[in-house]
């Protein structure tokens, strides 16, 4: 996988944003594997599709990318996106593309990570305010994409700090990560919520009722929830269920990497 992005093709654009567009889809085009199911190449949609930008003829994957110049090399806490109305009916309709985001400098890229399309919640998507009447497109409202509210079980790294990931270890994190799906947004966003406080914990070793601790948070986000310790309790065993926790015994679980 060659890094490198081809500057010629930035020659004749004045625009950063196309430029930026231009270099960063024709990389992932000629470089890019399918991380969902290892096929050695993904297509490339034809420009402005509003759903996607990449899929894969194998798996019938949709992907997004979103890049970004970064000189310290690091992931934003949040990326711009389009429509507010659009994303959220994506996600709650469950037709959301899965994303690659990527950051680059010096026309090569440092990182690039893919978030599989069902971490995606409405509470991960902030509204912008709307564009002002003197704009052209006077009332539109855009959305932010919060990178950093995703659990890190949702976040697959390709290209960390220019090296490359193995191929193998990429499809088999997603293919871990699969079985955090759920198709029931609700039960998705209590789910993403316990991964996040679990993630806040620092040691793999924990309790219940340090899990507990965070009820009052998870009550304002889940305010028509009156269970919020039972709410826990069964997100627990289903991350047991699926691997990502231990139990230890009563009251005391673990971590699994």
């Amino acid at each position: 996988m060659d890094l490198h992005f081809n500057q010629n093709l930035a020659i004749g654009y004045h625009s950063g944003s196309q430029i930026s567009r231009v270099i960063t889809e024709d990389w992932v085009a000629r470089n890019m594997f399918c991380p969902v199911c290892g096929a050695p190449v993904l297509g490339h949609y034809e420009a402005n599709k509003p759903v996607a930008d990449f899929f894969c003829d194998d798996c019938q994957s949709d992907f997004e990318l979103k890049s970004r110049k970064s000189k310290n090399a690091t992931i934003e806490h949040k990326i711009a996106d389009g429509a507010y109305a659009t994303m959220i009916e994506r996600i709650t309709s469950l037709r959301n593309p899965h994303l690659f985001v990527m950051t680059y400098a010096d026309w090569k890229v440092n990182n690039l990570l893919m978030i599989p399309n069902y971490f995606f919640v409405p509470d991960i998507i902030e509204k912008r305010k709307p564009l002002a009447e003197t704009n052209r497109r006077a009332g539109w409202v855009g959305c932010y994409i919060e990178i950093g509210d995703i659990p890190e079980s949702g976040k697959i790294f390709i290209i960390r700090n220019s090296r490359q990931e193995d191929k193998s270890r990429v499809v088999d994190q997603y293919q871990r990560s699969l079985s955090l799906r759920k198709a029931e947004i609700g039960s998705r966003g209590w789910l993403m919520d316990v991964l996040k406080c679990l993630e806040r914990i620092p040691d793999d070793n924990f309790r219940l009722d340090e899990v507990y601790a965070f009820a009052d948070e998870l009550q304002l986000k889940h305010p028509d929830n009156n269970h919020i310790h039972d709410k826990i309790r069964q997100q627990l065993q289903f991350l047991r269920d699926k691997g990502f926790v231990q139990f230890i015994s009563p009251g005391k679980y673990c971590k699994i990497r």
